[in-house]
């Protein structure tokens, strides 16, 4: 069972130290995307490895606002009534893929349960066609929601051709209903199993310390290798606030390692293992080694 009061935070181990360093590209990336107005699920989610990643000249730009209508026990993206669309964002994320002169960008959004003709998939679609306007050479990996499994918003996103199609299926079945009480495991499966059948490089990803364990762990893998994705990502959930799921265990970088060795070994492409992997860690990286093994 899942605790969901609050509880006080686990002393992290040292191999889950952070070290904060702001560095001139830090600065030069968070000044592109105030210029333009822009939100990204590096500072909305608080993740671990925004220093690096931005020190790095890379972001993980957050498209259809910044507010989400769903509210995931893991996640510390704010929740709420989102603003209306802003129909001009995807041109603003085109401005600032080029700005940055990158070869490669993640994509993602909150969700947008509130627009119920294509739940957010036309301006997903319109932001994958200005960043190709725009930078032509940038490759384009997207990490969508599920639209509510709805065939004609996600086959509009399908439809722009990303480079990477990403989703993710977040923990493992058993557990998967108090993590993300609005969302659904089989669903999520679905739309990674459409997104192979189209032919896109297809992605997903998991956070471990949730409740789960090893065999668990191990078994979702394999479900998602048989599906044909490619690319799987493995990181250790770290609890954003005292109000969000406490931390039930933290996963020694040797069993990381197991499941890195032991994915490779299933057929996924590339594997991402590691305490600090989150959905876009090292993203660039990960795309160049796709293209490499295919």
């Amino acid at each position: 069972m899942l605790a969901q009061t609050p509880i006080k935070k686990r002393t992290r181990p040292d191999w889950l130290k952070i070290k904060l360093i702001t560095s001139g590209k830090f600065l030069e990336t968070r000044k592109l995307i105030r210029e333009n107005n822009l939100h990204t699920v590096c500072e909305e989610a608080r993740c671990p490895n925004i220093y690096d990643c931005w020190g790095r000249q890379i972001a993980t730009i957050m498209i259809l606002g910044d507010t989400c209508t769903r509210s995931c026990g893991f996640c510390s993206v704010k929740t709420g009534k989102p603003l209306s669309v802003d129909i001009l964002e995807p041109i603003r994320t085109g401005h600032t893929v080029n700005a940055m002169n990158l070869r490669h960008v993640v994509i993602t959004s909150v969700d947008r349960d509130d627009l119920k003709n294509d739940y957010g998939a036309e301006i997903w679609a319109e932001t994958i066609k200005q960043i190709r306007l725009q930078s032509p050479d940038c490759t384009i990996e997207v990490l969508t929601p599920d639209f509510r499994n709805y065939r004609p918003a996600f086959e509009q996103v399908f439809q722009a051709r990303p480079d990477i199609f990403s989703h993710n299926v977040e923990c493992v079945r058993r557990i998967s209903k108090g993590v993300r009480p609005q969302s659904d495991w089989n669903r999520s499966l679905s739309i990674l199993r459409a997104s192979v059948a189209w032919g896109l490089k297809t992605k997903t990803g998991m956070m471990v310390g949730l409740g789960e364990n090893d065999s668990e762990v191990l078994e979702t893998m394999q479900e998602s290798a048989d599906l044909g994705i490619a690319i799987f990502n493995i990181g250790q959930y770290l609890q954003p606030t005292l109000n969000h799921l406490p931390v039930q265990r933290f996963v020694h970088p040797d069993t990381f390692d197991m499941f890195k060795e032991k994915g490779l070994a299933m057929g996924f492409a590339v594997v991402e293992s590691g305490p600090l992997v989150r959905s876009s860690y090292h993203a660039d990286e990960q795309a160049r080694r796709l293209e490499q093994a295919n």
